[in-house]
């Protein structure tokens, strides 16, 4: 064969491959890599005051196991191809139902001695949301605001009005003696206390003391293997709050955020400060306009622009690599996360 003939049959060749190459250059990672794709899961059970020297090693123990307990329900709903949605909602809810944490069952108690819940869930493929705030009697607030989310048209239901939308679904109310233990109902009560020792002052005779030591609200954020993140917080509050105060929790882009450019976000701290910063979005924002890794992010907002207000708490979040932070500007934050190689990491205190 000739050089010419050999010449032309090659430009034929490339010419046949030349789409082909082009396709596979814009084809996404997943299509490129397939099983490649990352995917993980973190949470938290709270920030505050929370020293090794004030926790017996049973109670230690106990927080430990139900946090993997958490964790390990939505990393394996993860691992088999399910939903980051479904795996927040699995991890949170075994978090509402521990007395251990302030949400759900663990509920902290009103001035009024009643128990009044808040959650929120974001998914971070369609930016869609719900929330519930100030419920009483839905055991379970994290799947209520998930039926806000995929059931209405609306993103946040209060009160009465977001029980009667659960009874409307089927969903199973409760007793208020449902969220009655004996530990939070004496926190209420040393609450009180001191309001009463501090009398003289006008204005905690108007508003009484909320006890914000500990914030014990939860939240986990997850990325799927589909690559889709989400995220979702539940809390009961501050001890001793008055007048239907509702906290950043179930504020979207306060306590939490999902965005699948960006992350996925889930805060814990004074709710006033956090809804002021706009703490979740913020960092998805430092993400998206200035181009700062996740964990530079999340520890601008915490660890500084938050620290200047005044605020005080922390976050955990996952980018849409499976990168995760956990800052936090307290003594100590209960968080928990499954490692590169499938395995659990508790942590408590400042380490």
């Amino acid at each position: 064969m000739s050089h010419s003939a050999v010449a032309r049959r090659c430009i034929i060749i490339i010419t046949l491959l030349l789409p082909f190459s082009v396709l596979f250059q814009h084809l996404p990672a997943q299509e490129k890599q397939p099983g490649k794709q990352r995917f993980g899961i973190v949470l938290h059970g709270g920030a505050g005051t929370i020293l090794k020297g004030s926790m017996t090693p049973d109670l230690e123990r106990d927080y430990r196991e139900k946090l993997t307990q958490a964790l390990t329900a939505g990393y394996t709903i993860l691992k088999n191809n399910g939903s980051s949605l479904d795996a927040v909602e699995a991890a949170i809810r075994i978090l509402e139902d521990s007395p251990l944490f302030n949400a759900g069952k663990g509920a902290v108690f009103t001035h009024e001695g009643t128990n009044e819940l808040d959650a929120a869930v974001m998914d971070g493929k369609t930016l869609k949301a719900g929330a519930v705030a100030a419920v009483k009697h839905i055991k379970n607030p994290i799947s209520l605001a998930r039926m806000v989310m995929e059931r209405s048209p609306h993103v946040m239901m209060v009160g009465d009005g977001a029980e009667a939308f659960a009874k409307a679904q089927g969903m199973e109310l409760v007793g208020a003696e449902y969220f009655y233990t004996e530990r939070r109902w004496k926190q209420l009560q040393a609450a009180r206390a001191k309001e009463e020792q501090q009398k003289d002052s006008s204005k905690l005779k108007k508003y009484p003391v909320p006890d914000t030591s500990v914030h014990g609200t939860v939240g986990c954020a997850a990325l799927d293997k589909m690559g889709n993140l989400a995220s979702g917080t539940s809390t009961g509050g501050v001890t001793n709050k008055r007048y239907g105060r509702v906290g950043d929790s179930p504020i979207i882009g306060s306590g939490t955020y999902a965005n699948n450019s960006t992350c996925a976000v889930s805060a814990t701290g004074t709710g006033e400060y956090f809804i002021r910063s706009v703490v979740a979005h913020d960092i998805s924002a430092l993400m998206e306009y200035k181009g700062l890794s996740l964990k530079e992010a999340a520890e601008t907002v915490v660890m500084v622009k938050l620290v200047k207000l005044g605020g005080d708490g922390g976050v955990i979040a996952i980018d849409k690599d499976g990168n995760i932070a956990m800052p936090f500007n307290t003594s100590g934050m209960y968080r928990a996360y499954i490692d590169t190689t499938g395995n659990p990491v508790v942590k408590i205190y400042r380490e």
